[in-house]
């Protein structure tokens, strides 16, 4: 029981601090912070116009949140609760949604991962970055993301290429892809039922 109430109140304590992020982001000036895009603009550029986006949440059992950490290769479990968008045109599903908020070096940066049908990326976008610019790579690094799918070359020095003077940058941001990926699949595969 102890566990549990530690574990509740470590979850809580993630939550509060994604929470103060997209606060900070959202007052934040130019000098504190760099937003590129709002999520409902994310979205937007995820699924065009004539597309309908619903905003789903899974609940992933013990062994599901396992299962994606061993997937993605990470040293932690993801949260139970997940919430993703997917795009629905004449009733099927034609991608979804991820995003994923994570420390670069010791600041923040957040990215939406757009999954196609199939399970491959189709997209990464750059929200929020909180490090200076310097550690940034180009929009062209992360087009390099598109069609992959989990596999053993989505990694730094693999498939994805490194980027000098944003090593930090371009390994948080593979392995927050490589999550997304993860996530994807344990919960295609358990099907668990969305709350909408």
């Amino acid at each position: 029981m102890r566990s549990r109430f530690a574990r509740g109140r470590h979850r809580l304590a993630r939550k509060a601090l994604a929470a103060a992020v997209w606060s900070a982001l959202a007052g934040a000036g130019p000098a504190l912070a760099k937003v590129f895009l709002t999520q409902e603009e994310a979205l937007r550029l995820a699924f065009p116009a004539g597309v309908t986006v619903e905003r789903r949440t899974a609940f992933l059992t013990e062994t599901e949140r396992q299962a994606a950490q061993k997937l993605a290769r990470s040293e932690n479990p993801p949260d139970a609760l997940v919430a993703y968008y997917v795009g629905i045109r004449d009733g099927q599903p034609v991608g979804t949604a991820y995003f994923d908020t994570h420390v670069v070096r010791t600041q923040p940066e957040t990215i939406m991962v757009v999954v196609e049908p199939s399970g491959s990326v189709r997209r990464v976008e750059v929200l929020s970055f909180l490090e200076p610019e310097d550690y940034l790579p180009l929009p062209r690094w992360y087009e390099q993301f598109s069609g992959r799918p989990l596999d053993d070359e989505l990694s730094l020095s693999r498939g994805i290429h490194p980027v000098a003077g944003a090593t930090l940058t371009a390994r948080a941001t593979t392995d927050a892809v490589r999550r997304v990926l993860a996530l994807h699949r344990v919960i295609q595969a358990a099907g668990s039922a969305p709350v909408r």
